[in-house]
């Protein structure tokens, strides 16, 4: 699943005294329930979610315990003065007479939080118990990766499969989705005003494997070339745009200098062969940069030569008439 949601809080006299002890491990003081909010939360299930990915059960329990203790803070942002509240409790849930999206009885982790009733925290509170606030998602990192179609592992050696694309398996059309297993870390849960869009679901961060870790640029372009369909977690899409970016900032430049070379190579073809202006003009447009420069510099050698350069203020030299009798010039 995507996005959690909040789906009850308690009344100060609900909380029970396990409760507190649970909440109370956390805290540096004892705290009363008079002095603490708590609310349970939905974190995230074994459905297939909009990434198409989806937990094991297994999964689920490993993550029921990683988020005990973790903090809940706004929009995955992770600064200090977002966190809003602290897991003290989780476990996973079975939903009774439900089913995931491919018929496996359906499980969801289910997460019991408490914040302090202090005045800076009135609003939050109210708009959490009006249903404003309300929608969820967890931060977590996972070792294996696995295609439901062939069953590889996607981060270990890959496959041609993509998510979400539909393919033939034991004579049925089956959706490729990614099955997550082995949590090793569950960082952060995060409230969310709009968890339809993109960054607003499970923040999966997967754990470079050994001997190469994720797949580098230079194999995601192999693969692009061959023509396979792949696909791209974000680090790598944004890897990918940067190159992409870099790559059109030096074309500019080369499409100058390009530009440049053709202007230089025309206006010498004109001094020295201006019978073939024209015909020169067409060929000039089809020569590559390196093949501009070997023109350029074969001209400007026999322009040296026809037209050797001169000094602007060289020593003007005068004819003087060697004559008698320069005492009655005037």
């Amino acid at each position: 699943m995507k996005d959690g949601f909040i789906i009850k809080s308690a009344e100060n006299s609900n909380i029970s005294k396990e409760d507190l002890d649970l909440i109370n491990a956390f805290t540096r003081k004892r705290l009363k329930g008079g002095e603490v909010y708590v609310f349970s939360v939905v974190l995230c299930d074994n459905d297939i979610d909009r990434d198409n990915e989806k937990f094991t059960p297994q999964a689920l329990e490993k993550l029921s315990e990683l988020f005990v203790g973790s903090t809940g803070i706004l929009n995955h942002d992770m600064k200090s003065e977002n966190q809003t509240a602290r897991i003290f409790s989780a476990a996973v849930e079975k939903v009774a007479g439900r089913e995931n999206k491919i018929g496996e009885p359906y499980y969801r982790v289910v997460a019991k939080a408490y914040m302090p009733r202090l005045k800076k925290n009135e609003d939050f509170i109210m708009s959490v118990d009006s249903g404003i606030i309300k929608e969820v998602s967890v931060g977590c990192a996972v070792e294996n990766v696995t295609c439901s179609i062939c069953g590889k592992d996607i981060k270990k050696v890959g496959c041609e499969h993509r998510k979400g694309k539909h393919y033939k398996k034991s004579g049925s059309v089956d959706l490729c989705y990614a099955i997550l297993d082995n949590p090793t870390d569950a960082y952060e849960w995060s409230f969310v005003a709009v968890p339809a869009q993109k960054e607003a679901g499970v923040i999966k961060e997967y754990i470079p494997r050994l001997n190469g870790g994720d797949k580098n640029m230079e194999d995601i372009i192999k693969e692009l070339s061959s023509g396979k369909e792949i696909s791209l977690n974000k680090r790598q899409s944004q890897d990918l745009y940067n190159i992409i970016e870099d790559l059109e900032k030096k074309a500019k430049v080369g499409e100058t200098y390009q530009k440049d070379l053709k202007s230089e190579v025309f206006k010498l073809s004109a001094v020295l062969e201006p019978g073939m202006a024209n015909v020169m003009k067409g060929v000039i447009d089809k020569l590559s940069i390196e093949e501009l420069k070997s023109f350029r510099d074969s001209y400007k050698e026999k322009y040296a030569k026809v037209l050797p350069a001169k000094p602007q203020f060289g020593e003007i030299k005068k004819n003087v008439e060697n004559v008698n009798n320069t005492q009655f010039k005037i």
